[in-house]
């Protein structure tokens, strides 16, 4: 055959060129979910058993990492049954790794019409010069970058189309799946405490309901990558803009802004930590103990458990204002918080500056007999400690159980009165108000 005149070639011999030039032939049979491979030459010929289930052939296909070549998560898997019909002509470009080198695969699928059957044609491209293309077309705005996943949604006719992962293929994917099914597929990668969030905002009356032409809304929930990794991500619904006020179409996307919120979220606990603290001796402040005293009040009446509250105030602390000034006074303060502060919470409890010299402790968990035993082995625990410049201190201490039906200005009462005891019998000593 003289391959340079065109007269000579027939059918026979493009089928036989064409064989000769492609590098994968598979031939599916979706009724008996089996393929078998045809021809196959290249990293393919490994990549790919020569026949095995359909669905397994999927999974290779569409469920793995573009960049990595890695599974996708069990969990997604359940889409699998969703794809693999084809009406009519299908390709896409793909990116596939063996043994850790990369590959770009042009994919096309030709439907036998009526029969179920399906002739997968995989052929590999120059890597170095489809990259360049596949990067040309990768979106470039660093938002845009974030988004894990997006899709089209006809809620009249209950339909998903223009699916795209991006995570697994910059480009579309082919899915027959109804949006309905979707949602009940999808919710099982919603964290748990998430999952009524994400029913109601997704269900098609809410929406038909709440977005008008062209509005668009998000909603931010923990959801599984394709890892497996639950991780903070923004669900955006918008609906089409169109004349018809009976057309339900939307765009859905995901977009990952987990390391926004992770960064918000330490942002926010040390500014919690901050608003919390007392700037002078690092312990909690007023507003922080008042509001842990009010918790443990809230815990006893809930389970029933026993917990208890303490005050320390500073023996004769004016004198060491008065006689070493108010620096020294305010080491001294630094070192007594630190000191009583690391002792109770080794021992489950918390302390905060209630002002000046006095302290408040809170004690989980704790009984009335148990925290007048706290209280003995602590003031011991102060006496020992030699203060800079002050030598030796001492302190008082009132204390009072929390009972069901306090509340905190009761239960800081009968604490408050036990202190009041403890100064008039001599100080260095601790009172208990039941």
């Amino acid at each position: 055959m003289d391959f340079n005149n065109i007269d000579e070639y027939t059918p026979e011999s493009v089928t036989k060129i064409m064989s000769e030039m492609v590098d994968q032939v598979i031939i599916v049979d979706s009724n008996t979910n089996r393929y078998r491979r045809i021809i196959s030459r290249g990293f393919m010929d490994e990549f790919l058993p020569p026949n095995g289930y359909y669905d397994k052939l999927l999974e290779t296909l569409y469920f793995h990492m573009k960049d990595s070549g890695d599974t996708v998560v069990d969990g997604y898997k359940v889409f699998l049954s969703s794809y693999g019909t084809y009406n009519d002509k299908y390709t896409r470009r793909c990116k596939m790794v063996h043994n850790d080198e990369p590959h770009i695969v042009q994919m096309t699928i030709y439907p036998v019409k009526g029969t179920g059957m399906y002739v997968f044609v995989l052929n590999e491209l120059d890597y170095e010069d489809s990259r360049s293309d596949m990067l040309a077309s990768t979106k470039v705005n660093t938002i845009q970058n974030t988004y894990l996943f997006s899709m089209y949604i006809d809620l009249i006719k209950n339909t998903t189309s223009s699916i795209n992962v991006s995570e697994v293929s910059d480009e579309t994917m082919h899915s027959r799946i109804l949006y309905t099914d979707w949602r009940l597929m999808i919710v099982n990668m919603i964290w748990p405490q998430d999952k009524e969030k994400f029913l109601r905002r997704t269900d098609p009356e809410y929406l038909k309901e709440h977005f008008a032409p062209g509005q668009y809304s998000s909603f931010d929930v923990k959801m599984q990558n394709l890892e497996g990794v639950y991780i903070w991500v923004k669900l955006i619904f918008s609906r089409s803009q169109t004349l018809n006020a009976d057309d339900y179409r939307f765009v859905f996307m995901v977009q990952d802004i987990n390391e926004s919120m992770t960064n918000m979220n330490t942002y926010l606990k040390e500014f919690e930590e901050k608003a919390s603290i007392d700037a002078l001796t690092g312990v909690f402040n007023h507003g922080r103990i008042e509001t842990e005293i009010t918790n443990a009040i809230e815990n006893v009446k809930k389970t029933g458990e026993a917990s208890s509250i303490m005050i320390l105030d500073i023996d004769f602390f004016k004198e060491v204002n008065d006689n070493f000034g108010h620096s020294v006074g305010d080491k001294t303060l630094k070192v007594f918080s630190k000191v009583v502060g690391d002792y109770l919470k080794e021992r489950g409890s918390v302390l905060g500056r209630w002002g000046g010299e006095e302290f408040v402790a809170v004690c989980y968990n704790s009984s009335i007999d148990k925290t007048r035993e706290l209280s003995e082995s602590l003031l011991d625990r102060i006496r020992s400690q030699h203060f800079e410049k002050v030598g030796n201190i001492t302190a008082s201490i009132g204390a009072t159980a929390l009972k069901m039906g306090d509340d905190l200005t009761s239960a800081f009462e009968r604490m408050d009165k036990a202190l009041y005891q403890a100064k008039s019998d001599g100080r260095n000593c601790v009172r208990v108000i039941d």
